[in-house]
Order: C-alpha cells, then sequence, then structure tokens
C-alpha cells in the first residue's frame, strides 16, 4: 500500500514523501478499512516541520519517533479480526488513527471508530474526528456549557472553530463568532447569532459579558479577556499563535494560565482524546444535520506534501481534506 511518510523534520515539500509498505493486518477487535478520505490537522504539520521544539522529547530529538503521518481518515471495512462483530466488511466508516496517511489502516473497533451517516461523504465524514472531538470536548466538558449560556469564540473560521459554533449551538448556547472577513457569511450560515470581524471591531472590547470563552486564535492576554467575561466564566485555551519556533501556542498557553491564577475566573487546556462514546456524539450529530464540515481545500493523495504546506503557512477556512482513493 502507498503511505504519506517522513524520515526526518523539515518542511513538507522536503521531507514527505509516498512510499510503498505493507498493507496492515488486523488483530483480534480490529477492523482493516481501506482509506478513501484522510484530512489535516495543524498537528500534522507540527509533527513533520518538528515544531514546537519544547515538544521534541516527546515527538523525537533529532528525527521523528514515528516516520507515519495522519490521523483523520473515512473508508470502507475491508475485513475484520478474530471477535469483531459489530462491523463486517462493506460497511462505511470514520475515525482516527495513527498513520491515517495511507491506503489502509487498521482500527480498534471499541475506541475511535464509528459507522459514518449515508448522508455524509467519506471527505466531510474525515474531516471531524480530531477537530469534532476538540470542539465537543472544549465545550461540554472543559467549558460546561449550560443551555441560554454565552460563549465567545475566537478563531471561529477554522477547523476546530466552525464545529465549535455548530456544537455550540446544538448544547443551546448562545454564541458569538470572531474571525476575519472572508468567514463572516460562513459563520452566520453555521449559526452563530452575532460574528464579529477583528479586523474591525475588537471583540474584548464589547459590551456583551460571555460565560464561556474559546480560544482557539490566541490573539488575546488574559487580561484583554477578562474585559468581556462574567465574574465566574471560563477560558477553554485550544491553540494559540505558531510563530514561536521554540514555544509555539504552548507560550500563548502559559500566559493565559498565569494570568488566571487570581480571579474568579478559570482557564483550562487540555488535549482532545479519542473515545468511542464521543465518536457516536459526532455521528449523531452529523446524522441529524446539526453539524456539517466545512472544506476549504481538496488535494490529492499524491499531492499530501503541498497540503501540508498549505495548513501550515495558511489559515484555512474550515478543513484540509486528502482524496487517498482517487474515486
Amino acid at each position: 500500500m502507498k503511505a504519506a511518510v517522513r524520515d526526518r523534520f523539515g518542511a513538507p515539500s522536503e521531507v514527505v514523501e509516498l512510499r510503498e509498505l505493507d498493507a496492515p493486518v488486523p488483530a483480534e477487535g480490529e477492523v482493516l478499512v481501506r482509506v478513501h478520505a484522510a484530512s489535516l490537522n495543524i498537528a500534522d504539520w507540527y509533527s513533520v516541520v518538528g515544531r514546537p521544539r519544547i515538544a521534541r522529547p516527546t515527538t523525537g530529538i533529532f528525527r521523528p519517533r514515528s516516520n507515519r503521518l495522519g490521523t483523520d481518515y473515512a473508508g470502507v471495512v475491508e475485513a475484520v479480526g478474530p471477535g469483531v462483530t459489530t462491523f463486517e466488511p462493506g460497511d462505511e466508516v470514520f475515525g482516527g488513527k495513527d498513520g491515517a496517511y495511507a491506503e489502509y489502516v487498521v482500527a480498534d473497533v471499541d475506541r475511535s471508530i464509528t459507522p459514518k451517516p449515508a448522508s455524509v461523504t467519506f471527505e466531510e465524514a474525515a474531516a471531524v474526528p480530531v477537530a469534532g472531538l476538540t470542539a465537543l470536548q472544549a465545550l461540554r466538558d472543559q467549558g460546561r456549557l449550560q443551555a441560554g449560556q454565552k460563549v465567545v469564540i475566537n478563531g471561529a473560521s477554522g477547523g476546530v472553530g466552525t464545529y465549535a459554533v455548530q456544537i455550540a449551538k446544538a448544547l443551546g448556547g448562545n454564541v458569538t463568532a470572531v474571525c476575519s472577513a472572508p468567514n463572516v457569511e460562513t459563520a452566520h450560515s453555521l449559526g452563530a447569532d452575532r460574528v464579529v470581524d477583528y479586523a474591525t471591531e475588537d471583540f474584548t472590547r464589547r459590551e456583551e459579558r460571555y460565560d464561556l470563552m474559546i480560544d482557539i486564535a490566541g490573539t488575546r492576554s488574559w487580561r484583554e479577556c477578562t474585559r468581556v467575561l462574567a465574574p465566574d466564566a471560563t477560558v477553554v485555551v485550544v491553540g494559540g499563535p505558531r510563530a514561536n519556533g521554540l514555544l509555539g501556542p504552548l507560550g500563548h498557553v502559559a500566559g493565559m494560565r498565569l494570568g488566571s491564577i487570581r480571579g474568579s475566573r478559570t482557564m483550562e487546556f487540555f488535549i482532545a482524546k479519542f473515545n468511542k462514546p464521543d465518536m457516536e456524539t459526532l455521528r449523531e450529530l452529523l446524522e441529524s444535520g446539526q453539524v456539517r464540515s466545512v472544506v476549504d481545500r481538496r488535494f490529492a493523495f499524491a499531492e499530501i506534501a503541498a497540503a501540508l504546506d498549505y495548513q501550515g503557512e495558511g489559515h484555512p477556512r474550515g478543513k484540509v481534506v486528502l482524496d487517498v482513493s482517487g474515486g
């Protein structure tokens, strides 16, 4: 099978290639999936370029610990391992698995795979896992959003942001989306109650007070954010600026944590975790139409390096996806 690999850190166009590898074999409790589509996340770009450098002890100090790439995928079950009764060959599925930028992946049926709704394309389903889980867990678990509460999403037009707007509405939140002018219409179409173009208005100067802030863009300090936060509000930091090669977004995370030490408002930072119940929740949201994927650009599998360059250099509106099957 063909799989995307890199043996050293560097610019995607210089280090990423497609290589022929042996197809995996499903073990007990696993299924083999023929991948039709995959999607990119900013973490994939970080793992290629080797940033932030503070994370190198985990990702590999001199070279990557693993040469495989990708997590999000959608495809068709090709074979099942011993003991598997919940899936059978021909089932359309989506989920997350390390090394997903490949023609085949094996997945644990009890953890990070779920049926794909018939109404959703492979590309739309592949866009969901990491970004959808991040948005869901940020709002529901870290932010404890309750129906009727006001939430502001700073960075509402990217992968996590587009899902966060929709999931916040599904949870009953009153949503203010902060994004750039070209994305204002999209944010409205996703259900945002109000949309702020950050180029023309500073959302931290608004009179409105928010119970929850999902901070994806990381463009404002803790002190600035508190101007629009209710006394017992929560700020969930999901990302931050990537320009700092040493710390990356962790510099912003640290600044927000220090700012929150005193006072009644709280700050949370987390990394989304795959689990079966949350994958089922995302499937239900897709199936009901409460959540849809916003796809910015599509790349052929052979264009994986260009897709990663695009993910890292710009600010995709929604998700970037790969057509792995060529169908």
